[in-house]
């Protein structure tokens, strides 16, 4: 408790000065999750005592109930709560009722089912923005200019990848790894065109991996870009699916696979 009241009683850098804090954690402070978990852990308990279903991440929670009028109700009880019991404020601006397609909590968000007789029931997806995260980090890794050996490449990529699909593999997530999966692949294509460099070595390279001589020369000295080429039949059919994984690559979807090997749809009741 006397770490804990140290760290809450540290200056604040404010345009160069040190300034006293009495109150309150700064953004982002890694103590902020820790003393949340301890002062929220009562509105845990109180919202299993009222049997409602809820999720909860440091200051961050969401309650789900099946109608707006219960929401309201529900809403009305844990803001007094917080506030008399817990001595806590609710940001207005960020609470508030929802419906489950405008709603998104650590990354995931929720669309309808549409299917024939099933309403009010929603699957659980990856939010865009967390997609976009995602797609930022791969092409950092496989950025052609990035110095680091195929091998280096694949190893961080894994890392990446398995981290991401093992946080997000309850959602529904198969057509798009599909799709961001050939991207990938191209992008190592990418990488492996631009390492070769020099024409002649292109050319040795490409015939190597079983292509005719003359065609080799032409697509060496082909004044299309490095990503259009990529993208070609000449680098698709002979860096293959099956040659990039004997360097050691491994799809997205085979990581989700083998971390979910049987896997049902998340529904959830309307919110």
């Amino acid at each position: 408790m006397r770490l804990i009241r140290k760290w809450l009683r540290v200056p604040i850098l404010i345009e160069g000065k040190l300034v006293k804090r009495r109150k309150g954690v700064p953004q982002g402070s890694p103590l902020s999750p820790l003393l949340s978990n301890i002062m929220l852990h009562e509105l845990d308990l109180e919202l299993e005592k009222q049997g409602l279903q809820f999720t909860r991440y440091a200051d961050d929670f969401s309650i789900y109930t099946k109608s707006k009028a219960t929401a309201r109700r529900v809403g009305n009880k844990v803001y007094k709560f917080l506030r008399n019991k817990l001595k806590l404020t609710i940001n207005r601006e960020k609470s508030g009722i929802r419906r489950p397609v405008h709603f998104t909590v650590l990354g995931f968000g929720f669309v309808p089912t549409y299917k024939k007789g099933e309403r009010g029931k929603y699957q659980l997806v990856v939010s865009e923005k967390s997609w976009k995260k995602l797609k930022e980090k791969l092409k950092t890794i496989t950025r052609k200019t990035t110095p680091m050996s195929f091998e280096e490449r694949i190893q961080k990529l894994k890392e990446v990848q398995r981290g991401w699909v093992n946080n997000f593999r309850m959602a529904s997530i198969l057509n798009k790894l599909e799709d961001l999966d050939g991207w990938l692949r191209n992008r190592l294509r990418y990488c492996i065109w631009h390492h070769w460099k020099k024409p002649e070595k292109k050319r040795r390279s490409l015939i190597r991996l079983g292509i005719q001589q003359g065609q080799a020369y032409a697509w060496s000295r082909s004044r299309m870009g490095g990503w259009a080429i990529a993208q070609s039949p000449i680098l698709r059919t002979t860096i293959t699916l099956e040659r990039l994984k004997k360097r050691g690559y491994e799809s997205m979807l085979d990581i989700y696979k083998q971390i979910t090997p049987v896997r049902r749809d998340s529904l959830f009741p309307t919110t």
